[in-house]
């Protein structure tokens, strides 16, 4: 159990809740840190995701674009 567990579980215990869940309320607890830091990095991904299909997004247009202006000033 990591420090801030060991605490939640001791704080469990003092207020008169058993042994055996308030070793699950700090396990829920700890798999619940444990969720939000990978939830911290989903941004991220996301982020870099979208950077990538901007400029891809912006190829096509360019590509499609370009030669219909060609044609126009020709």
């Amino acid at each position: 159990m990591s420090a801030i567990v060991k605490e939640v579980y001791d704080a469990f215990r003092e207020a008169g809740v058993s042994e055996e869940k308030s070793a699950e309320a700090a396990k829920a607890i700890a798999d619940f840190g444990t969720r939000f830091a990978k939830l911290e990095t989903e941004p991220l991904k996301l982020r870099a995701d979208l950077l990538v299909l901007k400029w891809m997004v912006g190829l096509v247009i360019a590509a499609e674009v370009l030669p219909l202006l060609k044609t126009l000033f020709a």
